[in-house]
């Protein structure tokens, strides 16, 4: 059974190994590279635990039994209560199809709803064709919104949003 916890200081480092797995294995699904990230220091990571556990952002990590398996986060500004964007969604392979990225979601959509946000937005890469059929299984639209993937301009990013109703 899939259990999600926060991303907090606390577990930093669970984190780090988790995003730092994520970007290994899906480089094309993160404006982010290992290159990048991998040379971030502890006290870069420190603070983005702190960031993703402070309003107006969130994060999770999901755990099947006691192995991190996936993680997920989300952002939005203080003015604007419309919507939140999605960012850092991965399962590990292993662990698709188990009930786990469904899981970051919908602890998304709480997370939102609870602030009184209308919608979540997030972006997903063109040659990720499995990603978008999981955001859209799970109500998330196109929105008609693309711009080019920052690390291979040959890559188009679509913008997908999933409507929040009481």
């Amino acid at each position: 059974m899939v259990k999600l916890e926060p991303i907090t200081p606390e577990n930093v480092f669970v984190y780090k190994t988790i995003r730092l797995r994520a970007l290994l294995d899906s480089p094309t699904a993160f404006s982010s590279t290992y290159a990048q990230e991998s040379q971030r220091s502890d006290d870069e990571w420190l603070q983005r635990a702190r960031l993703w556990s402070s309003p107006p952002c969130t994060g999770y990590l999901a755990f099947e039994e006691d192995t991190p398996c996936g993680l997920v986060a989300c952002f939005g500004e203080a003015h604007n209560t419309e919507f939140a964007t999605v960012i850092s969604m991965w399962v590990d392979s292993a662990y698709r199809r188990t009930g786990a990225g469904t899981a970051l979601i919908e602890a998304l959509k709480s997370w939102a709803f609870a602030r009184g946000l209308c919608e979540l937005r997030l972006m997903v890469t063109s040659v990720n064709t499995s990603a978008l059929r999981f955001y859209e299984r799970l109500g998330f639209h196109m929105t008609g919104k693309t711009e080019p993937y920052p690390n291979d301009p040959a890559i188009i990013e679509h913008e997908m949003a999933l409507r929040l109703h009481p």
